[in-house]
């Protein structure tokens, strides 16, 4: 089996598209639409969140996507954790009813994440590493997303039988 070639990392984020993919994701997730007639902007997640259970995991399962991507493209061990408590503050905080749903609204964890890497490639950081930490965060993540989905389920569950 011939080496892989080894890809050179980007001197700038603009210049790379994987990059800018993961900028324009991110936008379509927190910042994509405008109430007309303001300024005030919001994208997918806070609809999505709108749908109990379903619309938090889909979120979640996005941010970390784009978490991954920015990691293998850059991001060192210290960025990629300060991306994933912006994640988990918005996961844990966005499944509670009704308060979650006017924190996604407000709360924009891709675009604070696709800032810090920004600011990540303009201070030269970029070619750090951190595999094993973005495992434990992995499992982290799973763990506390399967927390809220039972948990939607235990309330949602409590929430029938009330009205039966």
């Amino acid at each position: 089996m011939l080496p892989r070639p080894q890809t050179a990392v980007p001197a700038t984020f603009d210049a790379d598209e994987r990059l800018r993919w993961v900028e324009r994701i991110a936008k379509l997730m927190d910042s994509q639409f405008r109430l007309p007639g303001t300024r005030f902007r919001f994208g997918l997640d806070p609809l999505l969140g709108l749908l109990p259970i379903v619309g938090d995991v889909s979120t979640t399962v996005v941010s970390v996507a784009l978490l991954l991507t920015m990691f293998r493209h850059g991001a060192s061990g210290a960025v990629v954790v300060r991306m994933a408590l912006n994640i988990l503050l918005d996961t844990v905080v966005g499944a509670i009813p009704i308060l979650g749903n006017v924190f996604d609204f407000a709360y924009k964890s891709n675009e604070r994440n696709v800032a810090l890497l920004r600011r990540h490639y303009a201070e030269g950081r970029h070619r750090g590493s951190g595999r094993g930490l973005i495992l434990v965060l992995l499992v982290a993540l799973s763990a506390i997303g399967a927390l809220v989905g039972w948990g939607s389920f235990v309330l949602l569950r409590w929430g029938w039988h009330q009205l039966n």
